[in-house]
């Protein structure tokens, strides 16, 4: 990929794809406002340098979903506010995405000053890549920069499309992301430990399998653990355990386990030993701690359990890298938070290299005070994972060539 350094920017526009698609809240007025501002922080060293070089930013971003038209509740407004309370700098919000109002405010930019396109999911072909909406965009522009790591596994109009039409770069965010999370992957400080939990299988099983190939401990929690013990023929009461999840979880058993394949995982697979359950999701549910992993009739397993903390914890001690996915157990109730909150702080005083992906994990890090503790935080959900299972991201691919130049 091309680094901004390589571009021309001075007096240039210079369209950026930034990953604006934050939390949302509403004040005591009523007004929505932005709830967490993480990600338009994490776009700022792109922006900023941008700007000190001379450049005349056109931002795009997405916010939710909102199917190819215009939401009020979507708007980029309260975004807009934000930018300008954390960059001092002239920051107009376009009413539209592309169109003639769009044109005339590109056109009225001083150098170093801020135009944020409206929501550009309101347009119905960016999440087709519809040739004429990334045409449309690439005339707002002289240069095109992507920033947005957390959408660029999606091959739509303004992360994939207009890279083809501009001379493009990636951003300083993007360009962190990939090499971290690549260098993680190709050249680890050994042991790698991968520490994978969450809600499903099916939807981490290239990230477990890919891990079972190049990390020396594979370690499972989360929701997840109950496929894979249910298919060592473990009773798993009411947890969280669907058929599918379990037979993709039966296949990395054998994976794990196979020293006659041509390629054998070297991965040890750690599953829990004990567990904490419960009668429902709530901070006032009835739990105790099971010693041992039969989940009863009528009870659910929600949370990792001490035995299982003490020897996961002692792996990430002596790791060299570490690569964390998913919470261990339902963290957003306090009687399940222990499991999410040890492995965090084992994490957080790991001596090797520390590598945090998006959603869950991070979430769980910023709730006990621990996201400034790990050497990289992804922004990326899905974009995390495609990259870690080794898939070709297209708003990453796209900026291979370089755009026109």
């Amino acid at each position: 990929m091309r680094s901004i350094d390589r571009l021309d920017v001075h007096g240039k526009r210079v369209l950026v794809r930034v990953d604006f698609n934050v939390p949302m809240t509403t004040d005591d007025r009523g007004a929505w406002a932005v709830a967490d501002d993480t990600r338009i922080v994490q776009a700022l060293p792109t922006i900023e340098e941008l700007r000190a070089r001379g450049a005349r930013l056109v931002l795009v971003s997405h916010l939710g979903r909102p199917e190819g038209r215009p939401e009020a509740d979507l708007s980029l407004a309260p975004v807009a506010e934000r930018l300008r309370e954390l960059t001092g700098a002239s920051v107009t919000l376009a009413p539209e995405v592309v169109g003639r109002r769009a044109h005339k405010l590109v056109e009225e930019l001083g150098n170093g000053e801020i135009l944020l396109l409206e929501n550009v999911r309101f347009e119905p072909g960016e999440t087709t890549n519809d040739p004429e909406l990334a045409r449309a965009l690439a005339e707002l522009a002289d240069v095109y920069v992507n920033d947005a790591f957390g959408a660029a596994h999606r091959a739509h109009a303004s992360t994939a499309g207009v890279a083809h039409l501009l001379p493009c770069a990636a951003g300083r965010l993007l360009e962190r992301e990939v090499s971290t999370l690549t260098g993680i992957l190709e050249h680890p400080a050994p042991p790698l430990i991968a520490i994978i939990g969450g809600a499903k299988v099916a939807d981490k099983i290239g990230v477990i399998d890919r891990f079972l190939q190049l990390a020396d401990v594979v370690m499972i929690g989360g929701a997840m653990c109950f496929p894979f013990l249910c298919a060592q023929g473990h009773t798993v009461g009411e947890s969280l355990c669907g058929d599918e999840d379990t037979e993709h979880a039966r296949r990395l058993l054998v994976r794990a386990s196979d020293t006659h394949s041509p390629q054998p995982g070297r991965a040890r697979l750690l599953l829990p030993s004990d567990l904490v359950i419960g009668d429902r999701l709530a901070d006032d549910a009835e739990h105790s701690v099971l010693h041992g992993v039969e989940v009863p009739t009528g009870l659910m397993g929600l949370d990792i359990g001490p035995a299982t903390v003490e020897r996961y914890s002692t792996e990430i001690a002596r790791a060299g890298t570490v690569f964390w996915n998913g919470p261990m157990g339902a963290f957003e109730y306090e009687p399940f938070a222990q499991g999410t909150r040890a492995i965090a702080q084992a994490v957080a005083r790991a001596p090797g290299v520390t590598v945090v992906g998006g959603g869950d994990s991070a979430a769980a890090l910023a709730d006990f005070g621990l996201e400034d503790t790990v050497d990289h935080l992804s922004t990326g959900g899905g974009a995390t994972l495609e990259l870690v299972e080794g898939r070709t991201l297209p708003g990453v691919q796209a900026l291979d060539g370089a755009g026109i130049a």
